[in-house]
């Protein structure tokens, strides 16, 4: 059973998350609080973190970037849970490298869905261990990715994306099927949260961000004119 980690101070949202994660066969640990929490991540290791942002003490925002900082805790996917429902607090959210970011009230259903999206998005792939394009490099099993050689940080969410691109290249992918078939939106009503993505993925690639390009009105390609690929 995977496990997944619910960092929340209000009790009433944090049984309603329990009840529904147990529901679907997931084992939960809860934690009332910010300290907790990041000491519950250390030790617990878990597949997943749903972590509150509004919390007394150590808010979420700073339990996330302590989780950052640390080898062992950084590539868990977040889902970010508050009842901060602007746009800008969302991308704000993402920006800081969360996974994904759900306002209070919730579908429980919609979390369960959103929960599972991310577990598939982050599992090792099956297929095809290594994959090199152009300066970009991954190892799959481990969710690794190497730019020139160096190795750089991606969320779950970043590696698929960049992956999915990097399969794909020089073909234009459109918004829609990047929502669906990597983040598992059925719509595009997500669409700033995949812009989001690739702006820190832009950041993060540094000197070969131009390889990812915006095709206004349409999508996103990874452009490669002279590339050496091969697949392990």
């Amino acid at each position: 059973m995977q496990t997944i980690l619910v960092i929340e101070d209000e009790e009433d949202i944090a049984e309603l998350v329990a009840f529904n994660l147990k529901r679907n066969n997931f084992n939960v640990e809860l934690s009332p609080d910010g300290l907790a929490g990041l000491a519950a991540a250390r030790s617990l290791l878990p597949d997943l973190i749903v972590l509150d942002l509004m919390m007394p003490g150590m808010d979420g925002v700073s339990v996330f970037k302590e989780l950052q900082r640390e080898s062992t805790t950084r590539s868990i996917p977040v889902i970010m849970l508050t009842a901060r429902g602007q746009t800008e607090d969302r991308i704000a959210g993402l920006e800081i490298g969360a996974d994904d970011y759900m306002t209070k009230p919730f579908s429980p259903k919609e979390l369960m869905l959103r929960i599972k999206n991310l577990l598939k998005r982050s599992a090792p792939a099956t297929s095809g261990a290594e994959l090199t394009c152009g300066p970009f490099r991954f190892i799959k099993n481990a969710l690794k990715f190497y730019v020139n050689g160096e190795d750089v940080d991606l969320t779950a969410t970043e590696f698929k994306l960049m992956l999915y691109l990097c399969e794909r290249r020089n073909v234009v992918q459109e918004r829609h099927d990047l929502l669906m078939e990597v983040m598992g939106y059925s719509g595009d009503v997500h669409s700033r949260t995949l812009d989001t993505h690739m702006k820190r993925l832009r950041r993060k690639l540094g000197e070969c961000a131009d390889v990812l390009e915006t095709v206004r009105g349409i999508g996103y390609k990874v452009s490669m004119t002279t590339e050496k690929n091969s697949k392990v």
